[in-house]
């Protein structure tokens, strides 16, 4: 089973309040330094004799210094109580109570930095007042709209970063799921092959011939051993389950003699190129057997044909065999082919195996896509 693997972003958590007020400061940090440049270089075009490190420090400890606290107090605020701007009318409420609470005391702040707080009548308020009306409007203002947008985009971040987790944990459910449907078809199928397997060598001891069972057994190791290999892996070459399927033959020739007779037809550099699941035809041949040989009276010999086809970007496996109406029931529990057509479905969503009658014979047909570097 695959492990998850998760890709926090950098806004999959809120941020710590000493990250906020350190990316906070250097920001406005920054800004200082620029404001200043451009006051002073106002002032060299007047005229104006001033110096850059006071302008800086006056540009940081009157502008800078409130808004970092504004900026690094909503920050926090809203990254711990994100109900606050849930809705519109939260959000004008909030900016009321900016406007009512930290303007004011902006405004102080800076009057007191200025030395405009020696208030002896009435018309000292109201020139005061008239000073301060429009300093800080624009930051403050922008300020708060900025923090919004940022929480906003972190918002939509963590729900985009959520569902991205949510459909990766779908994916890997449903890899885990579909690996249990393969192993569960492959735990079904592999007993299958081994009772048809030591069916074969059983008839050739209650037939008394012991050398040939002997013979069986070495022949049924050999298959055993590429069926433990291919039980570890996910594809195979149809190469291999070709040359899986002579070694199979070749065992349940000791069992029907000359009677067993396959022809195949196609086998060329191609079926080393393509992969299918592993123990892919053998069910197919055991299949057509069940329907061939065992399903005769006669003692005439099997006409089973497994063909090779290139159709266009698609490799087309034909395993055929003659069909009597008179002939038996099948004597098989059928799970062979049920078995091949889930774990092609598995393997590739464009890999199918189908059946059909055509011209008295039973015709079982694989489609392999070819999927070349």
């Amino acid at each position: 089973m695959n492990q998850r693997v998760d890709h926090p972003g950098f806004f999959s958590a809120p941020p710590s309040a000493p990250r906020t007020l350190v990316s906070t400061v250097l920001l406005w940090a920054a800004i200082s330094v620029l404001g200043a440049l451009q006051t002073y270089s106002d002032n060299l075009r007047v005229g104006i004799d001033s110096h850059y490190p006071a302008l800086l420090a006056t540009w940081f400890v009157e502008y800078a210094v409130p808004l970092i606290v504004l900026s690094a107090g909503l920050s926090m605020l809203l990254a711990r109580r994100p109900a606050l701007i849930a809705r519109p009318s939260n959000v004008f409420a909030l900016f009321v109570g900016l406007v009512l609470v930290f303007q004011p005391a902006q405004w102080t702040y800076m009057a007191w930095l200025r030395g405009y707080l020696h208030i002896a009548s009435l018309d000292d308020v109201r020139q005061l007042f008239m000073k301060m009306l429009l300093v800080g409007w624009f930051s403050t203002t922008g300020t708060f709209a900025a923090i919004l947008a940022v929480h906003y985009w972190r918002q939509v971040r963590e729900r985009e970063l959520a569902w991205q987790r949510s459909q990766t944990d779908m994916l890997n459910l449903r890899l885990a799921l579909e690996e249990q449907r393969m192993l569960a078809l492959r735990a079904q199928f592999e007993p299958h092959f081994l009772f048809n397997a030591l069916n074969a060598i059983s008839a050739l001891v209650r037939d008394g011939d012991r050398t040939l069972a002997l013979g069986g057994i070495g022949r049924l190791s050999d298959l055993l051993r590429y069926a433990l290999s291919a039980s570890v892996r996910s594809t195979a070459t149809v190469a291999a389950e070709l040359q899986f399927v002579r070694d199979y033959l070749d065992l349940q020739r000791l069992r029907y003699g000359d009677r067993l007779q396959v022809h195949i037809d196609g086998e060329g550099r191609l079926l080393h190129e393509v992969e299918c699941p592993p123990l892919l035809l053998q069910p197919l041949i055991e299949n057509a057997l069940r329907h061939d040989l065992d399903c005769r009276h006669s003692g005439a010999p099997s006409d089973i044909r497994l063909g090779f086809v290139q159709d266009g970007e698609v490799l087309v496996i034909r395993v055929t065999n003659p069909v009597s109406a008179q002939a038996s029931p099948n004597p098989g529990a059928g799970l062979g082919l049920a078995n091949t057509r889930e774990r092609l479905k598995l393997m590739h969503p464009t890999a199918s195996l189908s059946t059909s009658l055509a011209d008295g014979r039973f015709v079982a047909e694989v489609r392999l896509p070819l999927e070349r570097e």
